[in-house]
């Protein structure tokens, strides 16, 4: 891959879960971002432990070379909530513009049970014609919020919320503007379709509104489990649904080759939520870069 093109992050999520707390409390932010550093990356996405303070923040991250590219954000325009969501999502612009990035993640979060008890796999939401009219203009309303500011909004689809499958994303991406962008992630789509072809097209589908990537790898076997025993989507994070890529079945050599041949500028993120009591946050952090260096050659 062009080098020139891309930089590479990788998300704190792996250090400490946002979603559980309790897996990673003992990790400290100054120990995540000094291992994000060591293991050669020089970006990050913002987790619980992350002051916001850019003041606070910012000398922290300048001294080990790290830059802040992208933080979720939760959007609730589905169930109505417009107001509420563009008023949070002005002041999350604010911080990330002040951080120096460009890119804004958002995740729609009505009637998602990502963080609840039920199955992933069998009892995901879906949205009425209406949801999805409230969503797309909510959406198409961030995008001009964010332009004045030089920054642009993408949709995070994600296992456990109405937006998840291909077909959901199509029907996101016919609906919105062309300046509300898509935040491709690997993972996600390959555990929502079940292979590597059907990733593959919905990244090839929508290159021209892709802003951000987010690199993680699934281990087939465990998704395997998550179905038949019905499990929920964090109970198959903690049994280490993902990895970071090389380590599970997904083949990125593909992925890079696409994003390569179109050209894409912006940010890559390995983002691989796992228990860091099983899966040492360093290590795998070392192990993704070794095998980005090896495959993309950056």
């Amino acid at each position: 891959m062009n080098k020139d093109n891309v930089k590479l992050a990788i998300a704190p999520i792996g250090w400490t879960n946002d979603d559980m707390p309790e897996l990673g409390k003992e990790n400290t932010f100054q120990q995540t971002v000094s291992e994000m550093a060591l293991a050669g990356f020089t970006g990050s996405e913002v987790g619980s432990k992350y002051p916001r303070d850019p003041a606070v923040l910012k000398p922290m991250l300048e001294i080990r070379g790290i830059q802040i590219c992208n933080a979720w954000f939760s959007t609730f325009f589905a169930q109505g909530d417009k107001a509420k969501t563009i008023d949070e999502f002005v002041n999350h612009m604010n911080f990330l513009h002040a951080m120096g990035a460009r890119v804004i993640g958002c995740s729609e979060q009505s009637k998602s049970i990502q963080g609840t008890e039920l199955a992933v796999l069998e009892q995901k939401p879906h949205f009425t014609d209406e949801e999805w009219q409230r969503t797309a203009e909510g959406y198409n309303e961030l995008a001009k919020i964010a332009a004045e500011k030089g920054m642009q909004v993408c949709l995070h689809h994600h296992m456990g919320t109405a937006i998840q499958t291909n077909a959901e994303v199509d029907r996101f991406m016919s609906l919105t503007n062309d300046d509300v962008f898509l935040l491709f992630d690997t993972g996600h789509a390959y555990y929502s379709e079940g292979s590597q072809q059907e990733m593959l097209a919905l990244l090839q589908k929508y290159l021209p509104r892709i802003n951000h990537v987010h690199l993680k790898d699934v281990r087939d076997e465990i998704v395997a489990q998550v179905r038949s025993e019905r499990l929920s989507f964090l109970d198959g994070v903690k049994k280490g649904t993902f990895t970071v890529p090389g380590d599970g079945v997904i083949d990125f050599k593909p992925v890079f080759k696409i994003l390569d041949d179109y050209g894409y500028k912006g940010w890559m993120v390995v983002e691989a939520e796992q228990d860091p009591a099983l899966a040492n946050p360093f290590e795998y952090a070392v192990k993704a870069r070794k095998y980005i260096r090896e495959t993309a050659g950056i």
